[in-house]
Formats: structure tokens, C-alpha cells, sequence
């Protein structure tokens, strides 16, 4: 028992009962200490108790989404503040820009390689506090760039 409360806690925020299998699976497996929940309503009571390391959080759920997750961290400050992970499948550049400026740290969109996500996983917990604000704004920089060449491109390309 002793050595269970020396794991990373991940906290595990989906509601298909697949995906979230699979996830907790692959990072027990890889030597964390995992909880669910399969709404934000649960994901927010897990949080206060758990006191995760890291939040992996989708965002399209009933009745509480992530994004309302989102809000309510920013609204509830912990010490320290649990990174978060969105794992959506929002796809739209906007929706990913959208969930950084949320206080997301990293955007990875569904489907992915459940072996992709425990590296995510180990490489955030592997930051320190200002290392993975860098991060969240580096990544937020990334998509602004991709946001601002697309529609400079559309522009350009659908002129009549």
C-alpha cells in the first residue's frame, strides 16, 4: 500500500466505457495510479479527493462536459493544479486553440495509439509548473500560426 501512494495519480475523465478501459489499462500497466470518471459531475468530485498529478479529459459528455471540467478548475484553483490532457474528438482547430485557452497543456485528438497517450503522460509529469505553462503557450502559439496560414490560404484560394 505504501508504494501505491508513491504513483503518479492520473485521473481518467470518459465516458465510453471502452476508451476509458483501454486508457486506465495501458497506465496501470505503466505503473500509475488510476481513477475514472465518466462525467465532469463525477470528474469533479474524484478531483478533490484523488488530488490527481493529471487529468486526462474528454470533452463531449452529459450531464457535466469537460469543458465545464475545465471551468471549474479555473474557477477552483488547486495546489498543485493537476495538468490537464484533453483526449477529444473535436478536431477542429478552433475546438483544440479553444480547449489551451481552457488550460489545457496538451490537445490529443481521438483515435489514438494508447501507448501515444502514456508517453504524453510521462512527458508532462516529467515538467515542472513554469516548463508546462511554456508548453501550454507554445502549443497555443502552434495553433494560433496554423489557424492564421489556413485562412490567409482560403482566402487566397477561393477568390472568383
Amino acid at each position: 500500500m505504501e508504494e501505491t501512494s508513491k504513483l503518479a495519480r492520473i485521473l481518467v475523465v470518459e465516458d465510453d466505457p471502452a476508451i476509458q478501459q483501454v486508457i486506465c489499462f495501458f497506465l496501470e500497466h505503466n505503473d500509475f495510479e488510476v481513477r475514472q470518471a465518466s462525467d465532469g459531475q463525477e470528474a469533479i468530485a474524484v478531483i478533490s479527493e484523488f488530488k490527481p498529478h493529471l487529468i486526462i479529459l474528454d470533452l463531449i459528455m452529459r450531464p457535466v462536459s469537460g469543458w465545464d471540467v475545465l471551468h471549474w478548475l479555473r474557477a477552483n484553483p488547486l495546489s498543485p493544479q493537476p495538468p490537464v490532457l484533453v483526449l477529444s474528438a473535436l478536431v477542429h482547430l478552433t475546438e483544440q486553440m479553444q480547449g489551451f485557452e481552457e488550460g489545457a497543456i496538451e490537445y490529443m485528438t481521438k483515435p489514438t495509439q494508447p501507448s501515444m497517450i502514456v508517453e504524453r503522460v510521462r512527458a508532462i509529469l516529467s515538467l515542472n509548473a513554469e516548463q508546462r505553462l511554456m508548453l501550454q503557450h507554445k502549443r497555443m502559439d502552434e495553433q494560433r500560426k496554423v489557424l492564421e496560414r489556413l485562412q490567409a490560404t482560403q482566402r487566397d484560394e477561393f477568390v472568383y
